[in-house]
């Protein structure tokens, strides 16, 4: 039985020690950096060894939406735009979302090929005016509707390509005043301003197979606690913004959360939370975090299953060559026609 928790290895090559650790703690998955990073063939060998390290075949994520967050670049990877990129290279809403779900699809094929399968994008958070710079540019939009419908085109483009999508950061970050990686933001809004606003993409995706948390204190929702350690602000992402999936927490070792690393487990996994992530690979704080995360199981084991099914192992035919010509033409204006899913060569 795998535990509560997503883990992470210091470096490009998994060490015997880790690998002993990674096979008593079994995490359910694991998250990969830019310091896991080095060639398409040295991450397809790290996955390869994590998966190998807990016995199964199991979810292995990483951090790919394009521009200022992308793991996975130059030179072996394409570069990837920013969210806010497909609007503004589009002439229309149409041709906007098709060039959205084909940066989705392509971004899918990369990730497939070196054995990861959960990406943690698509960004549905809504910037307000003043707002700090965290998500910016990694915002779709700048309204809730456009957000929704940018967001959900990613988000089909890497379930056809065989990777599971991540929406985040629930219930909505576009509104902190400051770095939750920093410190801990607090959002002031009525429950209704943040329905109307800071929910509704939520609500529009809240089909999605995984979600992830914000480290935001909403003094509407809890007035204490930060949403993912906030039993009341769970409940609303379950109840209120509808959302049946895995959820998962922010990394632990933000800043915006407080007490040592098992307490922000043990605080993460009370308040609601399905998971918790450890980013840095250091393992004496992985061992602090394992104190505090139990098995997977019950609703959240049965939430994990259901997630894993939506991944498609036959993924949607892609004439590679072709998209990615199509979609750098299309994100330089060169081409302002929506096209159909590519049916050409199935090099997926």
């Amino acid at each position: 039985m795998s535990s509560a928790a997503i883990l992470a290895c210091k470096g490009a090559v998994l060490t015997p020690e880790e690998r002993a650790f990674f096979g008593q703690a079994r995490p359910w998955g694991f998250i990969l950096f830019r310091r896991n990073v080095e060639n398409p063939e040295q991450v397809l060998r790290l996955t390869d060894a994590l998966r190998e390290a807990v016995g199964w075949e199991c979810p292995i994520l990483v951090d790919q939406e394009g521009g200022r967050v992308q793991r996975l670049g130059p030179p072996h990877w394409a570069k990837y735009p920013p969210g806010d990129a497909f609007l503004k290279a589009a002439n229309d809403p149409l041709t906007a979302r098709e060039l959205a779900r084909l940066g989705g699809r392509l971004m899918a094929h990369d990730l497939k090929a070196v054995g990861i399968n959960v990406d943690c994008a698509p960004v549905l958070d809504v910037p307000t005016p003043g707002a700090h710079d965290i998500i910016g540019d990694r915002a779709y939009a700048k309204d809730p509707a456009t957000v929704a419908q940018l967001g959900r085109a990613v988000a089909e483009g890497l379930l056809a390509g065989g990777v599971l999508p991540v929406i985040k950061h629930m219930p909505g970050h576009g509104r902190a005043f400051a770095d939750s990686h920093k410190e801990l933001p607090t959002v002031h809004a009525d429950l209704d301003h943040l329905d109307t606003w800071d929910f509704a993409p939520f609500k529009a995706l809240s089909d999605m197979p995984i979600g992830m948390t914000a480290h935001i204190v909403f003094t509407a929702i809890d007035r204490k606690r930060p949403a993912t350690q906030s039993r009341t602000a769970i409940k609303l992402i379950r109840e209120r913004l509808g959302f049946g999936g895995l959820l998962l927490s922010d990394d632990l070792c933000m800043n915006a959360l407080s007490g040592d690393l098992t307490e922000r487990a043990e605080k993460s996994l009370k308040a609601g939370c399905d998971l918790v992530i450890h980013w840095t690979g250091d393992m004496a704080e992985m061992e602090q975090v394992m104190v505090g995360v139990g098995k997977l199981k019950g609703g959240a084991a049965r939430r994990a299953s259901a997630a894993l099914a939506r991944i498609v192992h036959t993924p949607e035919p892609l004439d590679v060559a072709e998209a990615r010509q199509r979609f750098d033409a299309m994100l330089e204006g060169r081409l302002t026609a929506a096209k159909g899913p590519d049916v050409g060569e199935a090099q997926a």
